[in-house]
Parts: structure tokens; C-alpha cells; sequence
């Protein structure tokens, strides 16, 4: 008689088991949480990784931009809630002390390692795309590697500009904080459907087209100095790459380091 077949191996679990930790609505729609962290969790600022919610197995998985430094004892993230979306019902009912899947890996290419060195770092982002560019602000590296970092967010309404405060402290705190921090901050928030909420209302590329970003921003796109990373709706990726590509930018190309970087995720 022959001996019954072996078991079939159980696959590798990829994700640890956090738990929520604190969620802060910035709207009805847009939320951003913390969870636990594991020991082992590696992660470079700009990174994505997967989250999975609901029970352990019907858990269902997206990426999410982190947002949180790279040496926090826990994880960060922003999420909007889409009607009708089968991960944005879970992520409505979310609470603190839920247990949340975390991929043991994080991913992605929208890291200041995949640029050349330069002197300014432009981050534009719209809506949730803020998220990797608060994980890279919240590292002091980044603020001994340029001079000027330069953060562009998009929303459409005020209320959406999440952070805010932090972001116009850390100008001041991370320099004060991190010895060798020598880069200065300048935050252009965009609000494109109230008018006078922002001193800039159009959409970004219209405002780098024109040349009104640079004006504001007071500072001129060079290639051999500015670097610009990009995280947003596909429509303000591809718009971007088109006119940054025509002006002589290009992203990293087997090893040689570009000027310019693109979240590819979405």
C-alpha cells in the first residue's frame, strides 16, 4: 500500500498582525491612523506597502503610502474612503484596538535615493499623495542632503490639507533638532475649489507650465539642481512626467540615478 501523499506545505504568512493605534478624520472621507509597528519592519521614507482589513481570511489588501519616520516605534498611513469600495466600508468602520494586516515588506521607487544629488527637492503631490512626502519630511536626512525642499499639495478643499500645522513647524524643528540639518522648508498648499482658500487655485501643472509655481516658490527649475518627486491622481503623474520629460528630466534608468521620480503604485 502506498504511503498517503504529504500535506500540502502551508504558504509563508507575509504579514504580521497590528493593531490600530489612534485614527484622525480630517474629513467625513479622508482619515489618517497609526498601528503598531513590527520589530522587523523595514522601511525607506517614500516606501508603500500592503495593508489588509477585515477577518483574517476574507482580509482584503491595498497599498498604502507610509507616512510615519523611519525610526517611529509605530506605522502611519492616509487613506480616503471611496463610495462603494469593498476596502473603504472596512476602513469606515475601523477602530482603535482593530487588528490590522501588515505586509512584512514595503515597496516602491519614490525614495530620494533614486535621484541625483542636487540642491532643491520638489515634492508635488494631490490629495492622499502627501502621504510618502510626510514619511521623507519627518527624516532628517533629507534635510542635510538639499538646501531647499520645496512640498506642493493639491487639494480640493481646505479642510483636505491634512497636517498643515506640522508641516509649517517642521520648517523651524528639524533644523533645530538635527545637527548637520541645513535645508530650508517652503510649503505651497493648493486649493482648487474655494476660492481665496490658498494664494495658488489651479492645478499643478498648469501652475509649473506658466511658471507660477516657480514664482511663489522663488526658485527657478534648474537640471542640474532641482529634483522633483511626484505622488498623485494618474492624471497629474502623467501630465508631469510629459512636461518635466520635455524640459530635459528623466527618472532613474538602470542604476544611473534621474532628476526625477514618479509613485507608481496607483
Amino acid at each position: 500500500m502506498d504511503a498517503p501523499a504529504p500535506a500540502p506545505a502551508q504558504p509563508a504568512v507575509k504579514a504580521t498582525e497590528e493593531t490600530v493605534l489612534t485614527i484622525r478624520h480630517w474629513t467625513q472621507q479622508l482619515l489618517s491612523f497609526r498601528c503598531t509597528r513590527s520589530a522587523a519592519f523595514r522601511f525607506t521614507p517614500g516606501h508603500y506597502t500592503r495593508l489588509g482589513l477585515g477577518e483574517a481570511d476574507k482580509r482584503v489588501w491595498r497599498p498604502y503610502s507610509l507616512t510615519s519616520a523611519p525610526d517611529d516605534d509605530f506605522l502611519e498611513f492616509i487613506a480616503i474612503r471611496v463610495p462603494g469600495g469593498e476596502f473603504s466600508q472596512r476602513l469606515g468602520e475601523l477602530k482603535v484596538g482593530d487588528a490590522i494586516g501588515v505586509d512584512k515588506a514595503a515597496y516602491g521607487f519614490l525614495t530620494v535615493n533614486q535621484l541625483a544629488p542636487g540642491k532643491q527637492l520638489w515634492m508635488l503631490s494631490s490629495g492622499t499623495g502627501l502621504g510618502p512626502f510626510m514619511s521623507i519630511l519627518r527624516d532628517p536626512a533629507v534635510w542635510r542632503d538639499f538646501e531647499r525642499l520645496i512640498l506642493v499639495h493639491s487639494v480640493r478643499e481646505a479642510a483636505e490639507l491634512a497636517w498643515r500645522e506640522e508641516i509649517t513647524a517642521l520648517g523651524t524643528t528639524m533644523p533645530a533638532t538635527f545637527e548637520g540639518a541645513r535645508a530650508s522648508l517652503d510649503y505651497l498648499p493648493i486649493v482648487t475649489r474655494e476660492p481665496g482658500a490658498t494664494a495658488l487655485s489651479d492645478r499643478i501643472p498648469l501652475l509649473l507650465a506658466d511658471g507660477r509655481l516657480e514664482a511663489v516658490a522663488g526658485c527657478t527649475l534648474s537640471l542640474a539642481d532641482s529634483r522633483l518627486m511626484v505622488c498623485g491622481n494618474p492624471e497629474l503623474a502623467r501630465s508631469l512626467r510629459e512636461h518635466l520629460g520635455a524640459r530635459g528630466y528623466a527618472t532613474n534608468r538602470r542604476g544611473v540615478p534621474g532628476q526625477m521620480a514618479f509613485e507608481k503604485y496607483w
